[in-house]
């Protein structure tokens, strides 16, 4: 099946968010990284922490831990330049974390509109995947990195990791693993990360087939090169079949709030592996 990109931008500029449409434009038709930059920061509280549902499953106005965790994958995905965006991103997070390093949430959050998994906490409570996207960016100091590990070391074994059995969830030992440089047995848990990785992408139903490019985003990474033979043709020709007569790609949990970000998404992945 070809790839009708104007039909995916016809869904995104119909149903998307401000900051997807300027994605997609910015990613697909060559249009303002500053404009981009700009709305995302209208996300941005004077906290330096990101709120008002940038992340579509939890829609408090108040900074939370969920809204900068999203951010920060966006941003890492689809090569966004930070800019002006992460000032005060580091000294944000740290500022939440308690002596554990769990990250607090605002009980705001409950007040607002929200999706059942995250009423228990009130939002993301692990650091690992906001601190190593930060370390990824150079806004991570010392400090916050050493919180993070000590979190780490008794929170994301080796154990935890290889018990993991849904391919998305992977990323809180992908992020925060393949950011470190220096952690006890590093090679260890990058190893486990990827055998994790691939045991459940050889077992993940068809739904959930987008969700191998949040590791794999080019055909040289290092989860795409260790992947079995055909695994990775599989999931391509699957993505590139599944855009809908309307011109988007549907969300693993059949949520359409997710469909532009999914659909722009399975775009990328599809022009980086060169299939249209």
């Amino acid at each position: 099946m070809s790839i009708d990109l104007s039909k995916a931008r016809d869904f995104v500029y119909r149903n998307g968010t401000l900051f997807e449409r300027a994605l997609f434009a910015w990613l697909f038709d060559g249009a303002s990284l500053e404009r981009l930059q700009q709305i995302i920061l209208c996300y941005k509280n004077a906290d330096n922490g990101f709120g008002h549902g940038f992340e579509h499953d939890l829609k408090a106005p108040q900074s939370n831990p969920l809204a900068l965790e999203y951010l920060l994958s966006v941003m890492r995905h689809c090569d966004i330049p930070p800019g002006p965006i992460l000032q005060g991103s580091a000294a944000w997070v740290e500022s939440q974390m308690d002596d554990e390093g769990n990250l607090g949430n605002p009980p705001e959050n409950r007040d607002y509109p929200h999706q059942w998994w995250w009423r228990e906490n009130g939002g993301q409570t692990m650091p690992d995947s906001i601190v190593g996207n930060l370390i990824h960016f150079g806004c991570a100091g010392p400090s916050l990195i050493e919180k993070t590990k000590r979190w780490a070391r008794s929170k994301l074994t080796l154990e935890t990791i290889a018990e993991n059995e849904w391919l998305f969830m992977a990323y809180h030992a992908f992020d925060f693993f393949f950011a470190v440089d220096d952690f006890p047995g590093l090679e260890r848990f990058r190893g486990a990360t990827v055998d994790n990785i691939i045991d459940c992408a050889i077992k993940a139903p068809e739904n959930q087939f987008d969700s191998l490019f949040a590791f794999a985003p080019t055909p040289d990474s290092p989860v795409a090169r260790a992947l079995p033979d055909g695994l990775l043709a599989r999931y391509l020709d699957a993505l590139a079949s599944a855009q809908q007569d309307a011109g988007h790609w549907v969300d693993q949990h059949d949520l359409p709030q997710w469909y532009p970000m999914t659909t722009i998404n399975a775009l990328l992945a599809l022009r980086r592996y060169g299939k249209w």
